[in-house]
C-alpha cells in the first residue's frame, strides 16, 4: 500500500528540520508520496527535487504550498498541492503575502518590545535565518526566554488572540487562494478543518464556500486524532463531494507527532491523489 504523507514544513517557513534532514526523515519514515507545503513560500521545493535526484531517494514529491486566507472571523489555510512553482499568478500572490507576513512579524516584534521583550524580534529573526518570520519564530524565543514551557503556552499567555503579542493578519480571502492554486494547476484543499474551533453549523459553511470557489478537498486525517474526528471530517468529505486528504502538518519531532504516523483514510473516503494521478 501506497503510504501518502501530503502536509509538511521545512525551516523555509515554520518548520525546524532543513529540507534535506526532512526528506531524509520521510525515508525513514517509509512515505512514498510526499509533499512540501511551507508557509505561502515554495522556496523548498526546487532544493527537495535536486536532492531526491542526487541521493536517489525512494520518494516522490509533491510540489505544494499552505495559503494563509481570511474567511469571516477565521483564519484559513488553504494547501496547494501538485502546483506549478513557476506559475506567475502563484508566484504574485505568494509574494504578496510574503510582504504582509514581514510586516506582521515587524508589528508583533514591536508590541512584545514596548512589554519587556527587548531584542525579541532579533531573536526570532535568528531562529527563522532566511525564511520568512511566523509567530511560531516568536514562540520558540519565548519559550527560550522561559516566559513559558511550550509553544500552547506561548500562544496563550502572549501570541494568541487578544494577547499582548498578537497583530491582527492580514492575508488574501479563501477565493483568491484558490483561484491562484488552480492557476497553478493545483489542487485547493481546507488545512485542519478540526483546528479552526468552530460549530459544525460553520464548519459546515465553510466547506459550502470552499466548494462553491472551486475548492476541491479536505484534510481528513491527521496524526494527533480522535478516531470520531476523522469519522465526522470524512462523512463532511463524502456529503459535500470533497476528496480527501491526509498528512501530519509536521514542523518538528516531538513525541506525540511524526511523519507517516497514523494516516489513513475512512472507508469510502475519496484520495486527493486520485486528482493527478487521473491526468
Amino acid at each position: 500500500m501506497i503510504k501518502y504523507d501530503l502536509h509538511s514544513h521545512t525551516n523555509y517557513s515554520d518548520g525546524q528540520l532543513s529540507v534535506e534532514q526532512l526528506l531524509l526523515r520521510a525515508v525513514e519514515k517509509n512515505i512514498d508520496v510526499f509533499a512540501i507545503t511551507d508557509h505561502d513560500t515554495l522556496a523548498a521545493i526546487e532544493p527537495a527535487r535536486c536532492l531526491i535526484k542526487e541521493q536517489n531517494l525512494p520518494l516522490t514529491l509533491i510540489s505544494g504550498v499552505e495559503v494563509s486566507t481570511k474567511w469571516e472571523s477565521f483564519e484559513i489555510h488553504i494547501v496547494g498541492l501538485n502546483v506549478d512553482c513557476d506559475h506567475p499568478a502563484l508566484n504574485t500572490l505568494l509574494a504578496s503575502q510574503q510582504s504582509k507576513r514581514q510586516q506582521r512579524a515587524i508589528a508583533i516584534g514591536q508590541r512584545l518590545a514596548k512589554n519587556g521583550f527587548t531584542g525579541i524580534y532579533e531573536q526570532a529573526s535568528e531562529f527563522a535565518k532566511n525564511a520568512q518570520i511566523t509567530r511560531a519564530h516568536f514562540a520558540r524565543a519565548l519559550v527560550e526566554r522561559g516566559v513559558a514551557k511550550n509553544f500552547p503556552g506561548v500562544f496563550k499567555k502572549y501570541l494568541g488572540r487578544g494577547k499582548t503579542g498578537y497583530v491582527p493578519s492580514q492575508w488574501c480571502d479563501m477565493q483568491t487562494a484558490i483561484t491562484a492554486i488552480h492557476q497553478a494547476g493545483g489542487v485547493a484543499v481546507i488545512a485542519h478543518p478540526g483546528r479552526y474551533q468552530m460549530s459544525n453549523k460553520w464548519l459546515r459553511k465553510l466547506l459550502i464556500e470552499f466548494k462553491s470557489y472551486g475548492g476541491n478537498a479536505m484534510e481528513v486525517a491527521q496524526p494527533q486524532q480522535a478516531p470520531s474526528e476523522r469519522q465526522f471530517l470524512g462523512e463532511l468529505s463524502k456529503e459535500y463531494e470533497l476528496l480527501a486528504s491526509q498528512g501530519s502538518d509536521f514542523h518538528f519531532p516531538t513525541s506525540w507527532l511524526e511523519l507517516g504516523k497514523n494516516l489513513y483514510l475512512p472507508k469510502d473516503c475519496q484520495g486527493v491523489w486520485q486528482a493527478w494521478e487521473a491526468n
